[in-house]
């Protein structure tokens, strides 16, 4: 699997969304980043990029997704596989992340 740079090249997006994705190389190892695009269009370009396909499992549009992003990372550091990698069941990686946004401002998608 190719390893590549986070979509953002900075932790300033205002507002955009965190992910969780997973690739089907790899069941129990998923993608946690940040992105100011539409995170299902994300996946598609990785996928493009790399052999195998990525799936998003879990999104959320919020202020400061990189932010939100850093504060799972540091819950998951103990799991970490490499970069934006964690060794963690995708599942728990999106209920830390819907935990994470209720300590934040989120957008309902209307």
């Amino acid at each position: 699997m190719e390893i590549t740079e986070q979509h953002t090249g900075s932790n300033a997006v205002s507002y955009g969304n965190v992910y969780v994705m997973t690739h089907s190389f790899f069941s129990d190892v998923v993608r946690i980043g940040c992105t100011p695009t539409d995170p299902i269009e994300y996946a598609m370009t990785l996928s493009a990029k790399t052999l195998g396909d990525y799936t998003v499992v879990f999104s959320l549009k919020c202020q400061n997704p990189c932010k939100v992003k850093k504060q799972i990372r540091q819950y998951l550091n103990a799991e970490a596989y490499v970069n934006e990698f964690y060794q963690v069941p995708a599942n728990v990686a999106a209920v830390l992340l819907k935990r994470v946004a209720l300590r934040i401002p989120v957008f309902s998608a209307e």
